[in-house]
């Protein structure tokens, strides 16, 4: 259809009816479903930490109209899971902390010079993340018995420090490599050195892999049960992981316990990643590996 205006013939205006894509609609008809799984799996956990035992073996999807607190107090008196969190917050925050300090300088060294070597060393730390962590194992408990870090905090920090400081040094140091050299100069001629240089723009500048690198670090840091059973097996120092799978072992079936332990051990990885989710993403689109 046309209209007249002013004596020409215009087209009549295109439908502002925005059409998706068959793909797209599939794409978020399957994220959706998937979300829901997940939700539905967390729900669930907390939902029947509310419940005694035989609730649970009865009808474990039942929703707990009258939910009940028994559980949640023998956690923190029976099986003494406030322990297990200061144990576990100390050695994974420490674990952090420390791969951001030598990944984020050995990735800077990577990412903004050249030298002789450079190529090999990227090398070996690609190879070095094909070799499984049970592999190494034996060496690395002779050691902590030698330097006296066997059941100690340090006999769990600076293995995991060491383990995760690859993809840590690989995943910085492609996102550092982005960062304009003209930045860069323009520090060098404001008077800036090499650390000064590395701590208020790098550092900043590189938030968004630094929090990636943080929450995965954290994350495997806090659920690694093989290194806990193996470095750390006196109970002053067992975390969080460790006591959830004594549970079983020591109270027989108590599934409501189980769920309430559960859900506790959740709770610190939801809040770091409440605090630093904005930077997840952009850290890991922008962050790609460059050799």
């Amino acid at each position: 259809m046309q209209q007249t205006v002013k004596g020409e013939l215009k087209p009549r205006p295109a439908s502002k009816i925005s059409k998706f894509p068959i793909g797209t609609i599939l794409m978020y008809v399957v994220l959706f479903g998937w979300s829901l799984t997940t939700i539905y799996a967390l729900f669930w956990i907390v939902n029947n930490s509310f419940k005694l035992s035989r609730e649970v073996m009865n009808n474990s999807f039942k929703i707990a109209f009258d939910p009940t607190m028994v559980n949640y107090t023998n956690a923190f008196e029976r099986i003494n899971i406030g322990k297990g969190y200061l144990n576990s917050l100390i050695m994974s925050g420490s674990t952090v902390l420390l791969v951001l300090l030598f990944g984020g300088l050995a990735a800077y060294v990577l990412s903004r010079f050249n030298f002789r070597g450079r190529k090999v060393i990227y090398s070996i730390l690609y190879a070095s993340l094909l070799i499984p962590a049970f592999a190494t194992v034996v060496p690395v408990y002779e050691l902590l018995i030698k330097w006296n870090l066997a059941n100690t905090y340090g006999g769990l920090i600076f293995p995991q420090t060491a383990g995760n400081l690859t993809f840590a040094i690989l995943v910085l140091a492609g996102y550092l490599s982005t960062i304009p050299k003209e930045l860069e100069e323009a520090a060098f001629i404001d008077g800036c050195n090499r650390w000064t240089m590395f701590t208020r723009i790098f550092l900043p500048v590189g938030r968004p892999a630094f929090a990636s690198a943080s929450i995965f670090v954290f994350l495997w840091s806090y659920n690694d049960l093989f290194s806990a059973l193996i470095f750390v097996s006196e109970e002053n120092v067992r975390p969080i992981v460790l006591l959830l799978s004594e549970i079983s072992s020591q109270y027989g079936t108590d599934f409501g316990l189980m769920a309430t332990a559960v859900s506790l051990t959740v709770v610190p990885v939801l809040i770091v990643y409440l605090f630093i989710q904005k930077y997840i993403e952009k850290g890991l689109t922008e962050g790609a590996v460059k050799g």
